[in-house]
């Protein structure tokens, strides 16, 4: 097979010729720049003449083993680990979930822009990672909490004060523990999240209660009401936004439905600036 009807070998040679072989200990001298086919094939420990097919179009779809073998052999990057699984098996590779730690300052001063409307950045474990100065305003102070404590499902099941300003806890609640066992799975953190819902178990039996009905909530954009101590029965409309390349995070928006709402809140933003 010719390699412009080869896209997954066109894709694996060029970027075995960006490699350089000094890099990875590989000597001697060479008519081409990059690593040679069997160098790549003993850095993913498959056999040379079975990454050779791979190049040529032969041999027929490797697994998503290989797949994974190869891209750290060639020192792929996730978006380039994602492409090849795509050329290789017309899929995505599972996702495979990790901690996070913050975001990105880009994405910060994108969330800090909104000055009227509470945004938050969660992890698939619902572990808030970045707010802007509105949702400490309108939710909670997150600066005022230890890292362990900013997490959606302590506050909401363990936070007396946070109970207090949901509308309709026990919906709320319900909504929240579907939707957090349905982000967990498609993050891939079903078992990462263990530890959580056993502490969460045995501290709430709310929580308990709820989680043993296995319920699964698909969620994107709704309506949120409070009881807010300061700016009195609100409601937000709000939408949740994938993070690009970032399966784990998800950003949400809060928008005020009244504009004399948000107006307040922008004000009291500025104050406290």
């Amino acid at each position: 097979m010719s390699t412009e009807k080869n896209p997954l070998g066109v894709f694996l040679r060029d970027r075995r010729l960006r490699l350089d072989p000094a890099t990875f200990g590989f000597s001697g001298r060479r008519r081409t720049p990059g690593l040679r086919r069997e160098e790549v094939a003993q850095r993913a420990n498959i056999s040379p003449t079975w990454y050779t097919w791979l190049e040529q179009g032969r041999g027929g779809a490797p697994s998503a083993d290989v797949l994974n073998r190869i891209a750290s052999g060639l020192m792929l990057t996730e978006p380039e680990r994602e492409h090849l699984f795509m050329l290789g098996l017309g899929r995505p590779p599972e996702v495979c979930y990790r901690v996070v730690a913050g975001v990105s300052p880009r994405l910060q001063r994108l969330i800090d822009t909104l000055d009227a409307s509470p945004a938050l950045v969660r992890t698939a474990a619902w572990d808030i990672v970045a707010w802007n100065r509105a949702a400490t305003i309108v939710m909670t102070d997150y600066d005022r909490l230890a890292p362990d404590e900013r997490n959606i499902l302590r506050l909401l099941f363990c936070n007396p004060t946070i109970r207090t300003f949901q509308h309709d806890w026990e919906a709320m609640a319900r909504f929240v523990a579907g939707a957090f066992r349905a982000d967990a799975a498609r993050a891939g953190a079903t078992s990462e999240i263990a530890d959580l819902v056993n502490e969460l178990c045995r501290a709430s039996p709310d929580f308990d209660r709820l989680w043993r009905e296995n319920e699964v909530i698909s969620h994107g954009e709704g309506t949120k009401r409070l009881k807010h101590p300061e700016l009195g029965d609100i409601e937000l409309e709000y939408s949740g936004f994938a993070v690009d390349g970032r399966p784990d995070l998800n950003l949400v928006v809060y928008n005020p439905i009244d504009p004399a709402v948000a107006e307040r809140i922008r004000r009291q933003v500025k104050e406290k600036q």
